[in-house]
C-alpha cells in the first residue's frame, strides 16, 4: 500500500507535472507509454500462446494470420486505452471509425461471416483433417480447414472449396468421427435351404474376420418372408478406418461360402392357376376350317405375273372388247 502511495505521489511531483505542449504533461506520456508496454507485453503473450495451442489443428499460414490478427486486436485496444493520457478528442474518431466500419461491415458481409464461423470450426471441431463427412448433399474426405473456407476432395478426385459460414450453419455428417461404424446386408436364400444353417455359416465367418467388433457384437436373423425367399439380415461392426474395405470383403465371403453349402440366392418365381373345370360355362372361341375349293378359285382368279400367263395352266386372260374378225 505504501509502495502505491508513493508512486502516485512521485506522478503528482513537478517534474512530471510539468507541461509538454497545451494540457499534455510528462506524466501523461509516461502513464500512455506505460499502457502501451502492457499492450504489446499481453498481446505478446497471448499470440504465444494461441502459437502454442493451434499448432496441431491449423495449417501454418492460417495460424500466422489467427496470431497476427490477435496482436494487432490486443495492441489497437491498449493504444486507444493510452490515448486519452495525450488529451486527444477521441470523439471525432470514434464517430468516423463508426461509419468506416459500417460502411465496410455491408461490403464486407460474407467475409466477415466466413472469418467468425472459420474461427469457430477450428475451436469447436466438428470435423478435421482426413475426416469424411457429408456437408448437405457433398460427400468429401477433408483436406485442409482454412480460415475463409474449408478443402475438401471427393471420392471421384474433385476438389471441392466450401465456405466456412455454409459449414458452420449447416448440418454436418462425420462418418469417422465415432470409433465403430455399422454396416448390414440383406441376403436372401430359398425357401427349401436350411435359414438355420445360413445363421450358422454367417456367425462362423464374422467370429474368424478380426476385425468384425465383438463389442458392439453382430446380430444375424431372419429379418422377411419374402416372395421369392427368405431374407436373413446381417448386421456387423467395424472400426471406422476399415469400414469399407470389410464391407465389401465380408459380403462376398458370405456369398461364396452359402454357394459352397448349396444355397441360392432365389430368382423372382411367379405361380400360374388356369382354370381346366368342364363347368366352366365361359363360350369357346373356334376357328372354321378352310375352305379348299374356294381357296382354288381365289387362287385361280388371282392375277398372274405377265411373264408367267402363256405357260400357267389356269391363267386367265383379260377381255378388251371384240376384236375385228368379230365385227364382220
Amino acid at each position: 500500500m505504501s509502495d502505491i502511495f508513493n508512486t502516485s505521489i512521485i506522478f503528482k511531483s513537478s517534474i512530471f507535472a510539468t507541461p509538454v505542449y497545451g494540457p499534455t504533461t510528462i506524466g501523461n506520456m509516461l502513464w500512455f507509454f506505460i499502457i502501451l508496454v502492457l499492450a504489446v507485453i499481453i498481446a505478446k503473450i497471448v499470440s504465444l500462446n494461441l502459437n502454442r495451442f493451434l499448432k496441431d489443428r491449423v495449417r501454418k499460414n492460417d495460424l500466422n494470420l489467427i496470431t497476427k490478427a490477435a496482436y494487432w486486436l490486443i495492441f489497437s485496444i491498449g493504444f486507444l486505452t493510452a490515448l486519452p493520457n495525450l488529451h486527444v478528442d477521441l470523439s471525432g474518431i470514434l464517430v468516423a471509425g463508426g461509419i468506416v466500419g459500417i460502411i465496410i461491415g455491408f461490403a464486407a458481409q460474407s467475409v466477415v461471416a466466413n472469418l467468425i464461423s472459420g474461427i469457430f470450426l477450428i475451436f469447436e471441431q466438428p470435423l478435421k483433417i482426413g475426416d469424411n463427412v457429408l456437408i448437405e448433399d457433398t460427400l468429401i474426405i477433408v483436406e485442409d480447414i482454412r480460415i475463409f473456407s474449408t478443402i475438401g476432395k471427393t471420392f471421384e478426385g474433385i476438389y471441392v472449396r466450401i465456405p466456412n459460414e455454409k459449414i458452420f450453419t449447416t448440418t454436418i455428417t462425420n462418418y469417422v468421427a465415432n470409433t465403430a461404424r455399422r454396416f448390414e446386408y440383406a441376403v436372401e436364400i430359398r425357401y427349401q435351404d436350411d435359414a438355420a444353417r445360413a445363421i450358422q455359416i454367417i456367425e462362423a465367418l464374422i467370429e474368424d474376420e478380426p476385425f468384425c467388433l465383438k463389442k458392439p457384437g453382430p446380430s444375424v436373423f431372419v429379418d422377411e418372408l419374402a416372395a421369392d425367399g427368405v431374407i436373413i439380415k446381417t448386421r456387423i461392426w467395424a472400426p471406422s478406418e476399415v469400414w469399407w474395405d470389410i464391407r465389401t470383403t465380408m459380403l462376398w465371403k458370405i456369398k461364396c461360402a452359402l454357394e459352397k453349402d448349396g444355397m441360392e440366392i432365389p430368382f423372382p418365381q411367379r405361380t400360374i392357376w388356369v382354370n381346366l373345370d368342364d363347368g366352366d360355362s365361359t363360350p369357346k372361341k373356334t376357328i372354321p376350317e378352310r375352305n379348299h375349293v374356294a381357296e382354288v378359285r381365289i387362287h385361280t382368279c388371282k392375277p398372274s405375273h405377265p411373264a408367267l400367263e402363256k405357260s400357267h395352266p389356269n391363267s386367265i386372260t383379260a377381255y378388251n372388247g371384240p376384236d375385228e374378225s368379230d365385227k364382220e
